[in-house]
């Protein structure tokens, strides 16, 4: 039985609800992100719209540079409770199609509608549906890919951006991505791909040259992965709703780089609060605690702790990721930005926090 997989990706989802609700910026280049500051703002760019990226903007990119490039785009902060219930509000919409849902954070989601349509022309007729369903009713566009995998359905939603449907059916889906970029790949990455290209693999075709042997012995199981995934052979499985969040985290860069340490351990108590403030929200607990810290230069470190049991206490949470900070409190170099990530999550049914007394004791 052919499988028939969907992968929904709005486009430029913070920039598009913005454009949504400030119709005045349809046709203008819009980028969320930090403030510019005229240039020498902090920060980088979230997401920026198309009309941005006709000037070179993309997301990650430093928001001081994205302001040389388009210093007549509108500039605008992150209204993220505005964009979770857009999220949400689309998600409805989709899950609503397949009970075989599995949403992959605020703007995309994958569909297994192999119980739902007979041929890949039913695929198509559900696809525009969604697309018709979520600019309706919320107002933004979304691309969707269809495929026979999770890899090459993702990689179908970016072929025809925005508002497009790309379908790569089994006979036809290797002459479509055969002259694409190996980056395409999933897992392939501005990194990886250097040593891709210095055994002389730019495109998918190169990959699809190749015996799995020889990619096995020219790159291990990365090779082997790529192999699969250009051959239409991924099987991973979409996961259903439930299957959960995985990790939470917050993290902040400073306006100015600091050596200050009570202004970083203040700082660590303000992205604690604010996180604990969703993880109690959505009662959960957690088993491991992740310090991320970036010094100067983006010189970047994490360090991890996983507990015994898991817990719900930010106070113990802060204790272990001071713990975790204790090797670089005495570095000379100033701190750029501060995170914190808890993950091993798992659902409470009751939402009494373990105290440090409980967890001392269990």
């Amino acid at each position: 039985m052919t499988s028939f997989i969907l992968h929904c990706d709005l486009d430029c989802f913070y920039a598009s609800v913005e454009v949504r609700d400030n119709p005045d910026y349809k046709g203008l280049p819009v980028i969320v992100g930090s403030d510019p500051k005229g240039g020498t703002g902090r920060g980088v760019v979230s997401t920026c719209n198309y009309e941005a990226r006709i000037f070179g903007l993309h997301s990650g990119m430093p928001i001081s540079l994205a302001y040389r490039n388009c210093p007549h785009g509108i500039y605008l902060r992150p209204s993220r409770d505005k964009y979770n219930v857009a999220s949400k509000q689309v998600m409805k919409i989709i899950s609503s199609y397949s009970e075989i849902f599995q949403k992959v954070g605020l703007d995309e989601a994958y569909l297994d509608v192999s119980s739902v349509c007979r041929d890949w022309k039913d695929v198509k007729i559900l696809a525009e549906k969604i697309q018709k369903d979520v600019f309706q009713k919320i107002g933004i566009t979304i691309s969707i890919g269809c495929a026979t995998t999770k890899s090459l359905a993702k990689i179908a939603s970016d072929f025809n951006k925005p508002h497009g449907i790309t379908i790569f059916t089994q006979f036809n889906f290797k002459d479509m991505i055969k002259d694409l970029d190996i980056t395409r790949v999933p897992g392939i990455g501005k990194k990886s791909k250097v040593h891709y290209h210095n055994n002389g693999i730019k495109q998918i075709k190169d990959i699809l040259n190749l015996s799995l042997p020889r990619m096995r012995d020219l790159f291990g199981k990365h090779g082997f992965w790529a192999w699969k995934v250009v051959n239409g052979l991924d099987k991973r499985r979409v996961r259903e709703k439930t299957s959960g969040r995985k990790s939470m985290s917050q993290e902040r860069t400073f306006n100015e780089d600091t050596g200050d340490s009570v202004i970083i351990m203040e700082k660590f108590r303000e992205i604690n609060e604010k996180l604990h403030k969703s993880f109690i929200k959505h009662n959960l607990t957690c088993k491991t605690i992740t310090l991320k810290i970036r010094f100067e230069g983006f010189i970047t470190y994490t360090r991890s702790n996983t507990l015994l049991y898991p817990i719900q206490d930010k106070l113990k949470v802060l204790e272990e990721i001071l713990k975790l900070y204790e090797e670089f409190k005495d570095k000379k170099e100033k701190v750029r930005l501060l995170g914190i990530k808890l993950s091993n999550l798992e659902k409470t049914r009751n939402s009494i926090q373990t105290s440090i007394i409980n967890f001392a004791h269990t």
